[in-house]
């Protein structure tokens, strides 16, 4: 497989485009895997990393809970949160999705993302990511991606 070009964070748009991504895109907690897709999407925005965006039929659903913690975005809408449980072990509010996003972001529709941070690993192709920093956004951070980003101690102002 080719290698990616490098990407700055600097050249992605606001407001944030939204673009498919063909690559294996796998999430792990306490040894399962929670989603496994090629058929992800990426939001790109101005200072972060990378969020992707898995379908729901790649999603196991038998490990996520209802959350009641909901969020507004100005680009994408409403998002709803789900708890990762896998028998003992939880992480709350770990990823979310938009059940009526907005037009712009029709395309992922229920799909959902996952706080990287929260999960034991998450995965672009063989690459595991490492987590934006923060606890507000939800970056990927791969080999290929340039910062400095945006989530940080002392970069809300940015």
């Amino acid at each position: 497989m080719a290698t990616r070009q490098s990407e700055s964070v600097w050249d992605y748009p606001r407001p944030p485009a939204l673009e498919p991504d063909t690559r294996d895109i796998r999430v792990e907690f306490a040894g399962e895997t929670i989603a496994s897709s090629s058929a992800a999407y990426r939001v790109l925005e101005t200072s972060h990393p990378p969020t992707f965006y898995i379908p729901a039929d790649d999603v196991n659903f038998n490990f996520l809970v209802g959350s009641n913690k909901q969020s507004f975005c100005e680009w994408k809408g409403m998002a709803e949160y789900w708890t990762v449980r896998v028998g003992l072990q939880v992480a709350d509010n770990a990823c979310w999705s938009y059940p009526i996003p907005t037009k712009r972001f029709a395309a992922i529709k229920d799909y959902v993302s996952f706080y990287p941070s929260r999960m034991h690993a998450c995965y672009v192709g063989d690459e595991k990511v490492d987590a934006q920093e923060g606890d507000f956004y939800g970056g990927w951070i791969t080999t290929e991606i340039e910062g400095p980003f945006k989530g940080g101690p002392n970069t809300w102002g940015w």
